[in-house]
């Protein structure tokens, strides 16, 4: 029977000729004498028929002639691919199990990560640095005006004019240059003054069990004088204790406090004492009177100027 050429070589006579092929390469010397010379191909198809006969195979002679021309063209004969790139890409490819998943679990973090710093982060940056160039520029300048507006309108000595305007231009020269602690520091200022203009209380003498009506020291600097005080608390209009920011001459730090002591002269003490023995009771128990729009306490006894807060 004779094969066309289109036809496929049945699976059998495929796997004989591989493992004739097989035989030869196992079988080197004899190759090497027998395909020495091309007269001697016969001979070899000759011993090769006998071995595989030994061994109770039969195998077609055109067969084995198939088996020796695949040796001499190398086929069945695998070789490897050079090593270029183009291997590594195909080799890269097919383990792509292995490195697949970590890979492109990397590539979702990186994707997200530039995601999110393009249209996250990098807006929320400049609304950020916007925001901050609004406040200095535009916001903390309104609010130095405003605040010296509410104290031009509501004092009534121009001391707190004096006192409030270089605030407003050093507050406003901070923000020009981009302080903002300084432009903070002069509003917190002019929010001061503002809230001193409106505050309205009496300075009323303490006299209950338990707190002391005076209190005395030797300052630091000489154990020959004597320091005096009067205990004070402010009482606002509808009797509420207030509390105040007081800065305590010892210590030069400001607190807020609803009790401190008033240094006053030594007769001011004393006359204090005597009215709290006479009967336990201070008649004359209203030190001053601190009225809106006013800066300062209008005192109705003598006083120094100085005070503490702890005793």
């Amino acid at each position: 029977m004779i094969r066309r050429a289109s036809e496929a070589a049945p699976l059998d006579d495929v796997m004989l000729a591989m493992d004739v092929v097989d035989t030869l390469r196992h079988q080197r010397d004899l190759v090497a004498r027998e395909l020495g010379a091309a007269s001697r191909e016969d001979q070899l198809i000759a011993r090769l028929k006998k071995l595989y006969g030994d061994q109770g195979i039969e195998v077609p002679d055109h067969i084995l002639k198939e088996g020796v021309k695949a040796l001499q063209e190398s086929r069945f004969t695998y070789t490897p691919p050079p090593d270029n790139w183009r291997t590594r890409l195909a080799t890269l490819y097919v383990k792509r199990k292995s490195w697949g998943r970590p890979v492109a679990i990397l590539i979702a973090i990186l994707l997200v990560a530039f995601i999110g710093y393009f249209t996250v982060y990098r807006p929320f940056v400049a609304m950020q640095q916007e925001a901050a160039r609004i406040e200095l520029a535009q916001t903390l300048p309104d609010r130095m005006d405003e605040l010296f507006s509410h104290i031009y309108t509501e004092t009534k000595v121009q001391a707190a004019l004096e006192e409030a305007e270089p605030w407003v231009i050093r507050g406003k020269a901070a923000a020009a240059r981009g302080d903002r602690e300084g432009a903070m520091q002069a509003i917190a200022q002019l929010e001061r003054i503002h809230r001193t203009l409106l505050a309205e209380y009496s300075l009323r003498i303490v006299n209950r069990e338990g707190q002391p009506t005076g209190v005395w020291r030797f300052p630091e600097a000489t154990s020959e004088a004597t320091n005096y005080y009067i205990v004070v608390e402010a009482i606002g209009p509808a009797g509420q204790a207030l509390r105040l920011p007081i800065e305590s001459e010892e210590t030069g730090q400001i607190e807020e406090v609803d009790i401190w002591a008033v240094r006053v002269p030594e007769i001011t003490y004393e006359a204090v004492r005597a009215d709290r023995l006479d009967d336990g009771i201070i008649q004359r128990n209203i030190m001053g009177i601190k009225q809106y729009g006013f800066l300062e306490v209008d005192y109705l006894m003598p006083v120094l100027g100085g005070a503490i807060t702890q005793w």
